[in-house]
């Protein structure tokens, strides 16, 4: 519930510091990096967070596909209002609810391993590195 509240204060009230660019740009080519930046601020602030937790933990920390998965993993989401986002979380909301599907399809042609990745970010796996990824996006 606490989390659900601090993204809530995130998506109204965080900022996008540029400066976080010139680390991303350290783990992004220039086109993961295109694709990052079309992301909405609250987006960008998430999985520069989650990025953040991947670099700390000890089991993701030496991943770089698992780095660029926390920048990249919510690619598939547009820029949806926060009514649209609190709808998703309360009662479904499809067209949020396929962005892994989307975040493959804008990933496959840079990075088919990422793309793949980003694709089952939401689903059940039996790899550790995922689920630890998923303990960790859902923080």
């Amino acid at each position: 519930m606490l989390a659900r509240i601090r993204q809530g204060l995130t998506f109204l009230f965080g900022r996008y510091k540029e400066e976080w660019n010139k680390e991303i740009k350290q783990v992004l080519d220039e086109r993961e990096f295109a694709v990052f930046n079309e992301m909405s601020e609250y987006d960008r602030i998430h999985s520069y967070r989650l990025y953040k937790l991947v670099l700390e933990d000890e089991l993701l920390g030496k991943e770089e596909i698992y780095k660029k998965l926390a920048l990249l993993h919510d690619c598939g989401k547009y820029h949806a209002s926060l009514y649209r986002r609190v709808k998703k979380v309360l009662i479904g909301e499809k067209t949020l609810n396929n962005h892994s599907e989307i975040s493959y399809n804008k990933l496959k042609d840079i990075n088919l391993d990422l793309a793949r990745l980003a694709g089952e970010h939401h689903f059940y796996s039996d790899d550790i590195y995922m689920q630890r990824f998923q303990e960790l996006d859902d923080k």
